[in-house]
């Protein structure tokens, strides 16, 4: 088991900057790869980022490049979602997600993040 704990959203201006940060405990030694999904109302859950553990390789989706930056200490055992340029349609809540390269076994609680205009 893995368990997984966001920290970090809340309420910012469009063009202002957050960083979520999601700390994972338990039996990291099987982690594969970590991601940050969001889920805004009335949409499907997307990924939005995604890192492996050991090569940090990382993956974004494109509404997000350039913008985003997802990172990791493998020591602490974090992931963190640095947000830069924030617009409202960013607004979801966020999820940080732990998968062995093909599924996505372990999840947080989520984080609200709510960009005004």
């Amino acid at each position: 088991q893995v368990q997984l704990a966001e920290s970090g959203g809340g309420l910012v201006q469009a063009g202002g900057s957050l960083r979520l940060s999601c700390a994972a405990s338990g039996r990291t030694s099987n982690i594969y790869i970590m991601a940050w999904f969001r889920q805004a109302p009335e949409k499907e859950r997307e990924v939005v980022a995604s890192i492996t553990w050991i090569r940090s390789i990382t993956s974004y989706t494109d509404s997000v490049k350039g913008r985003f930056t997802i990172s990791r200490d493998n020591v602490k055992n974090t992931m963190s979602l640095q947000m830069n340029k924030l617009k409202p349609e960013d607004t979801a809540v966020y999820y940080c997600a732990v998968g062995d390269g093909r599924n996505w076994n372990y999840w947080g609680q989520g984080t609200q993040v709510t960009v005004s205009s």
